[in-house]
């Protein structure tokens, strides 16, 4: 839920990293990595359909917020990629805005070691402007560990994020984790659950009213192994997060085939 620029810190906390990339990139992470010579190229639509109202500290409101994120992946080898994110924001008040890029590569678990689960880790770091988010520049470390058992498909996202310039250098790491159940109901359609949260800093973790939280229920689209079909409906139920968003996500492989 590799985001981070947010509502919490436009009511005054010290979570600042994690919402905002929340509300651009919604996604719990599989352990996959692109194949190489593939290109993967994603559109994350956010719409906060009740969220903050006033802009506190200089940054902007989050509520009636369209967030469009392009995500571009490229795959390396057999167990690495590295990703691209550009951000923006689109608000009747504010008109469509750049928010921020961020690079994040990835490297998996070999096949060959033959893991009983999908396993692999990125690394995230980006900079974001200032009237989306205090903190400037952001970095990320997420290990991703996931299953498929049958119907049921299972990830976890545990991730650890760090402030490099701004208000929440002094809150040290924070601990963001994300989670996704879901099940085949068809070859093509699978529903779940897909949680969000931010919990503060590893040394103090906040209070419930002031962690953010993020529970949607989500449908998978299995059309073709070229396509990644992804829409949600979220609800935030503590205070410090944005209360109803919906999300969607349209993901399409290139394959460019190997030189003879």
């Amino acid at each position: 839920m590799k985001l981070h620029f947010a509502t919490l810190v436009a009511l005054g906390a010290a979570l600042p990293a994690a919402l905002a990339q929340g509300n651009y990139e919604i996604q719990v992470y599989a352990a996959d990595t692109v194949a190489p010579r593939t290109t993967m190229v994603e559109l994350h639509s956010n719409f906060t359909a009740d969220g903050e109202r006033y802009m506190i500290d200089g940054v902007e409101p989050t509520h009636h917020a369209e967030h469009e994120t392009i995500e571009i992946t490229q795959g390396i080898n057999a167990w690495s990629e590295v990703g691209f994110y550009l951000f923006t924001s689109e608000t009747s008040a504010y008109g469509v805005q750049w928010v921020g890029d961020h690079i994040r590569p990835r490297v998996k678990a070999p096949d060959r070691w033959h893991w009983p689960v999908g396993a692999s880790l990125s690394m995230e770091i980006g900079y974001q402007r200032a009237v989306f988010s205090p903190d400037t520049w952001t970095w990320e470390i997420r290990p991703i560990v996931d299953k498929q058992m049958g119907r049921w498909y299972f990830a976890v996202n545990p991730a650890l994020e760090r402030t490099w310039h701004g208000p929440g250098v002094a809150s040290g790491v924070d601990f963001a984790p994300g989670a996704k159940i879901s099940y085949d109901i068809t070859k093509k359609v699978a529903g779940g659950l897909e949680y969000y949260a931010d919990y503060g800093s590893i040394a103090n973790i906040a209070s419930l009213h002031d962690q953010q939280q993020q529970i949607f229920s989500a449908i998978d689209l299995n059309v073709s192994p070229d396509w990644e079909i992804n829409f949600g409906v979220g609800i935030g139920p503590t205070a410090a997060t944005d209360h109803w968003i919906v999300k969607g996500i349209i993901g399409r492989r290139f394959s460019w085939p190997k030189k003879k």
